[in-house]
Parts: C-alpha cells; structure tokens; sequence
C-alpha cells in the first residue's frame, strides 16, 4: 500500500484505479464511491486488522466498460498501469499514472457522444475583461475568445463545455457569474501568465509568434489557451499533433443570444418532459461530423450576408441536381467520423480496424470531389478544400489487412506479403508441426538415422533424440546436451533458430 499512497497522493482529487495483476482495484474512499457508482462489490483488504480498508475491482479488460460510467458520473480518474512485467523483476513492481480522463478529456469512444464536441473551457479573470478557450482533444479543434462577463457567459452556453478550469482565486465569483450549472476544475493562479501561455502555445504549434494565426491581440484568450494545454499536459494526454490550429471566435460575425433566449427558444434542450428540442427536430444529418457542425450553425447564426448565401448557393445545388445530392449522400454514409479518427492516430489510440476504416472513408471522399467540379462557385469552393489522401490510402491498402481486427493482440492485422520475416512467423505459427516433421525427415535422409526423434523440454528446449546404436552417425555440427540409458540428445542450429522465432 505504500506505492499505492505515494501516487495517490499525487493525485488527491482522483479516483485512483490501481493496477494488480488482472484487475484495477480502488480502495478506501474510492472505493465506496467506485461500489456505488458502477455496482460492484465492495469488499475489504486486511479485514480486521489495523490496516482494514475498503476495497472494489474490475478486471482490467473491463476498463471500456466501467470508466465511461465514472465519468459520467462527473469523476476525475486516474489509471495506474504497471510500467514493467512483472516476470521480469523480483521486487514491487514499478507502477505509474499512464492517464488522468476527465468529463472535459477523454477520447474513450464511450464516454463521448457522436454528434456532440466534448469541449473543455478554460475562463481566465483578467482586471477588467476575461479570457477564454475551447479545446476539444477528440477533434482537435481550438478556440479563443475575450470578452466582459455578458459575452462570455453567452460562449459558454452555446459551446455548453463538459469541464470548466478556473483559477483557484476566482472561484467565488466565477459561481456568481456562471452560477453552478458547469463541471468546474480550479487550477494554480501561477498557470495563468502571459508568459507562460505564449511559451506553451508557440512550443506546441512549434512556431515563434501567434501573428499568423490571427489571435495576437487576444492576450487574454491566449492565457486561457495556454492553460488549456498545460492542463492536456498534466492530465497525462502529451501527443497532441492532431490539434494544428488554434482560431478566434470572431464576435462581429454572428448573432449572440444569452442563456434565457436559447432556453426559451428551446435551441438544445425541451423545458418539457418527453418534448423536442429545436435541434431534435432539424437535425437530419448522416454523420457524426455534420450533426456537430449543425450544432454549432445553430449556436452562432451568421449576421455577413455573402456567407449566408454562399450556404445557401451550396443547398440550391443540392436542390437542383437531385442526383448529385443522392450520389454525395450515399458516398458520406460511408465515412467514419475523420475528425475523432484522426485524434486517435495523433494519440496512438488507434485500432487496426479504425485504420480500414479512415481508408474507407478517404476513398469515399473522392467520388465527392469528382462531382463538386462542376456546379456553382459556392459548391466548387467546397470540392477544392478536399484532398484525397493517395499515398496514405496506398500505404494503408498495402500494409493492412482488409479484415484487420479490433485488437491488435488478435493478430491477422498486417497484410500477407507485406512482410516476408512476419510471413515465416506466421507459418511457423501455424504449421509448427508440419515444419518439424519435414525437418526430422531431412535430417532422417542425411544422417541415414531411420530411428529419430524431435522432442521438447523445459531445460534446453527442442532436441533430436538418436539412439546409442547410431550415435556413430551424428554429423559434428550437432552439440550434444544430455546423456541417457539407452540415447543421447542432440541440439543444432537450426532446432534453435527455430525456437528463438517461436
């Protein structure tokens, strides 16, 4: 338990799923809360003794399963994985915090809603304006703005983020500005610098001045995002390469409606019980990736006309040439949701199934651009922003199997012929016996041995058997290794090339 108190006490405000052989336990406090939540037995560790202490489990292959319901339930967990086999030490083995997942960072496909950003706020309080930042890690899009208390409070509740990082100072009049409807998280006032924030964004996008991406001037916005991304950094989440961007919310371009007005209008959500939202009833879209930019259409309608009616150009298209809109239709169907993919390549969290499957979408994409080369300006606009990926899709078609699984562990994911060594490995795999039986035979011809025999075990592994009536024969190549009554058993090289790649 010492281990376990040293790493909990790193993280204080966590649930703590510590890794024991096949299971995650919890224990004490976070146990009786892990029982409740995700109704499981709680039992106790060192049952009366002085030590006694609560405890509940899950196996740990059940993670998928029990983490999304913590969340959920407005948990901060922490999972603690064992850093090295434990084969392969004597002592405790070396344990550590792989992952913090919070309501506002997870990119567990259970936790988030398909339709929905999964953003994360981050409010800075500066003198006399505020600060703030969007950042949803399962898509990669980043947001900044800076504002009074009436627009910012108008942000929040058109993005509606799932976790709000406050200063710790500020917490009182954060809860008198925004009320308590928000999941908040209060951080060190020393993370909030200017400083800092530039250091931490120009690091991330690894370039030298914020100039380029229009933002310079929100110097407030800027600390909220650099906070933002510290915060990514403490949670554990560190290979970031999909968040490419970081863009203003351009408060002149769209019409702002405050809290009351949107419930009133019933824009996300019915005041009635069992009602329909606004958003229900529009939303007809066919992919993950267009019911969450339709959400965020209807939290920032435009007020510039001319983009108005280039969207209108677009649907008029559509109107238009019923055949382009069916073929378009039937070839976005086939896309998976790019954006959450793309997060889970940055991330190293991706299957080699979700691999098939980015392919596969990369490939519908293209009967989209061939058609968009004609139409309106509107609709030509949109088909030239595509890109077709060829040498990702040629790569992925050459070195994955079109029935990749789920699990890597699962084998079968890389392509036959792609790798000639894994090839051998495979047949090896496979035909171990068949492999043995045509070397015995060869060897059988060579030595004119009729009598041998391969066999295997635990101290040097396989042999040849030949008995003593033979053992005149044995080329000098084999090494002798056990003397019996009535054989002796030899080893060769390639016997033992053959177990290495077993």
């Amino acid at each position: 338990m010492k281990q376990y108190n040293s790493i909990k006490a790193k993280y204080p405000d966590a649930m703590l799923l510590f890794r024991v052989g096949d299971f995650y336990e919890t224990f004490a406090d976070d146990a009786i809360k892990a029982a409740k939540i995700l109704d499981i037995v709680l039992t106790k560790r060192g049952a009366g003794s002085e030590t006694e202490t609560a405890l509940a489990g899950f196996p740990h292959h059940a993670i998928n399963t029990y983490l999304p319901k913590l969340v959920k339930a407005g948990m901060r967990v922490a999972i603690c994985d064992q850093l090295e086999d434990p084969k392969l030490t004597k002592k405790i083995v070396k344990r550590g915090v792989t992952e913090l997942v919070t309501p506002g960072v997870s990119l567990n496909d259970e936790v988030l809603q398909s339709k929905t950003n999964n953003f994360l706020a981050v409010v800075h309080y500066a003198k006399k304006l505020l600060g703030i930042a969007f950042l949803d890690v399962s898509t990669g899009e980043f947001l900044v703005a800076q504002g009074d208390v009436a627009y910012i409070d108008k942000l929040l509740q058109n993005f509606q983020p799932n976790e709000v990082l406050v200063q710790k100072q500020h917490k009182r009049q954060f809860n008198q500005d925004f009320g308590e409807r928000f999941y908040n998280y209060y951080m060190e006032d020393w993370v909030f610098q200017s400083d800092f924030a530039i250091e931490t964004i120009t690091n991330h996008f690894k370039v030298n001045s914020l100039k380029g991406y229009g933002i310079d001037d929100l110097v407030y916005g800027i600390i909220a995002a650099g906070a933002a991304l510290h915060y990514l950094s403490e949670t554990q989440h560190n290979q970031l390469q999909h968040i490419t961007n970081i863009s203003r919310i351009e408060e002149d371009y769209y019409v702002w409606m405050d809290r009351f007005t949107i419930r009133n209008l019933e824009l996300y959500q019915s005041n009635a019980v069992d009602a329909v939202s606004l958003l229900d009833v529009i939303d007809k879209t066919i992919s993950p990736m267009g019911g969450r930019l339709l959400k965020r259409w209807l939290a920032l309608p435009l007020k510039d006309a001319n983009r108005i009616k280039k969207r209108h150009e677009v649907v008029k298209h559509f109107i238009d040439k019923e055949a382009v809109y069916d073929k378009i239709t039937q070839q976005i169907k086939q896309i998976s949701d790019l954006e959450r993919l793309l997060s889970k390549v940055a991330t190293g969290r991706i299957s080699p199934r979700e691999v098939i499957m980015l392919k596969r979408s990369l490939d519908a994409i293209i009967p989209i651009k061939d058609l968009a080369t004609s139409g309106n300006e509107a609709f030509k606009s949109l088909g030239e922003q595509l890109q077709t990926c060829k040498s990702l899709r040629e790569r992925i078609d050459f070195v994955l199997n079109p029935e990749a699984p789920v699990n890597i562990l699962k084998g079968n994911a890389i392509k036959k012929g792609f790798s000639p060594e894994l090839d051998e490995l495979r047949d090896l795999a496979q035909s171990g016996k068949t492999y043995l039986d045509q070397m015995l035979r060869r060897e059988s011809e060579l030595t004119q041995i009729p009598s041998l025999k391969i066999a295997f075990n635990n101290v040097f592994g396989y042999y040849i058997e030949v008995k003593n009536t033979h053992k005149d024969k044995v080329p000098e190549s084999w090494t002798r290794k056990q003397t019996l009554v009535n054989a002796e058993r030899y080893i060769t090289p390639e016997l033992k090339e053959y177990e290495t790649k077993i």
